[in-house]
């Protein structure tokens, strides 16, 4: 070890193998542009080719008005990355440590993603009705390889890839001995988007629900249980349930199989809860991944859902976040019914140098795979664990639940101005 000739060598081979991590990752950076490079020729194939024919020739009776939903904004998307996204791209051939900041300032103009996600199931339903008949008419008129649905794919293909690209140029940047702080945060960003963008793909193939999906507030939670209801009329038998969790609502519905067009499977709805009726029922240490939520009727009837998750993490995501959910809604009643003495509490909370009460449970280091409320700048780690949709891999933590009963929190009080507690 003290021997100067092996320490030289050692110096070399080590400087070597930085130079190679350094090359690969320009290899990855050379892939990332060669790949967007084609993604925007596939864009221009729909905005240029589909989409101007369309504008010029007419579509059939039948289908106008229902055009604009088959391709959402990719006219945006396409704009944005051919004129602007690509170039960018670029010019971090000749400034690699560009790229995390490029990513990382421009995440709230990746949110148009999870608009044209949300809008995908819809268009998906129009496409698979004209595929084999007028888009395929169009699709020889143009010359096109590739049919529409295959190309309206690209943007949900596109958004989940970067982060495989990121984590990969990671990788060899670390071992080049560069400094990879912005380049751990870029990576952040592209696995929380297509997070976002596959939530909200769920929540669009939800059908049969009549109130306003997006008017729930955000989606904290979805996931698949083995559900079975409970009311007066006895126990009903399990049944798989998707069932998301929003701000101000659960819903129960039942997943149904794939339609021809439809990449991914959709959901009929079946039930909700609104969170002023809503409970969750202390949990049991003999079956860590069974959950109870209660909704609360006009009657003061309770209906009582027993949920079986595919986990404890799960389960335990699942009550803390209903548990933050009844504690807000709690704190808001407090604040309406006795807003000067809610007042004078969080004054002199906040006198004492301590933020408002947090919630009984804290559910950030508890989220599992599926959350949609993941908090990406607290992160413990990051893993990849299915090449075709990006994970974060968040380790669970036991917690226990104090109190047999926690929720129903002003139903009692608000049940005149809450008609239609339990849908």
């Amino acid at each position: 070890a003290d021997n100067p000739t092996s320490q030289w060598s050692a110096k070399v081979e080590s400087e070597e193998e930085r130079n190679i991590a350094l090359e690969k990752s320009l290899y990855v950076l050379t892939e990332l542009i060669d790949t967007e490079k084609m993604y925007v020729e596939d864009l221009g194939l729909i905005v240029q080719g589909y989409m101007a024919t369309m504008a010029s020739q007419g579509v059939p009776e039948d289908m106008k008005g229902r055009d604009k939903i088959v391709f959402g904004n990719i006219h945006q998307i396409y704009d944005w990355h051919k004129d602007y996204f690509l170039g960018e791209l670029e010019k971090c051939v000749g400034e690699p440590d560009s790229v995390a900041q490029l990513f990382i300032k421009h995440e709230r103009r990746l949110h148009m993603y999870v608009v044209y996600c949300q809008n995908k199931p819809k268009s998906e339903h129009i496409v698979s009705e004209y595929i084999e008949t007028y888009f395929e008419d169009l699709r020889q008129q143009l010359g096109h390889r590739l049919q529409l649905n295959d190309l309206l794919i690209k943007p949900v293909q596109r958004i989940m890839k970067y982060q495989l690209l990121l984590k990969d140029f990671l990788k060899y940047y670390s071992k080049a001995g560069r400094d990879v702080e912005e380049l751990q945060r870029a990576v952040e960003v592209m696995c929380f988007v297509p997070k976002r963008c596959n939530d909200m793909m769920n929540v669009g193939r939800l059908q049969g629900f009549e109130g306003k999906v997006t008017a729930q507030g955000k989606l904290l939670q979805q996931d698949t249980f083995s559900v079975s209801e409970q009311d007066s009329s006895g126990l009903s038998r399990p049944r798989e349930r998707r069932v998301f969790l929003f701000e101000q609502l659960v819903i129960f519905s039942e997943p149904i199989d794939k339609k021809k067009g439809f990449s991914l499977p959709g959901y009929t709805f079946k039930n909700s809860i609104k969170v002023s009726c809503l409970g969750v029922e202390e949990h049991s240490e003999e079956d860590p991944c069974r959950l109870v939520l209660t909704s609360r009727g006009t009657d003061s009837s309770v209906t009582r859902f027993i949920m079986q998750a595919s986990s404890p993490e799960t389960q335990q995501a699942w009550v803390n976040d209903v548990v933050q959910i009844l504690e807000t809604q709690r704190n808001f009643l407090n604040a309406l019914q006795s807003p000067i003495e809610y007042q004078r509490r969080e004054s002199k909370s906040n006198s004492l140098g301590r933020a408002t009460k947090p919630p009984a449970l804290s559910a950030s280091s508890l989220r599992p795979y599926s959350s949609a409320s993941i908090d990406r700048h607290h992160l413990p780690s990051l893993q990849s664990c299915n090449a075709s949709l990006p994970s974060l891999h968040l380790p669970g933590h036991a917690s226990s639940l104090a109190g047999s009963m926690i929720g129903h929190t002003g139903c009692s009080q608000w049940v005149s101005r809450t008609p239609g507690c339990h849908a």
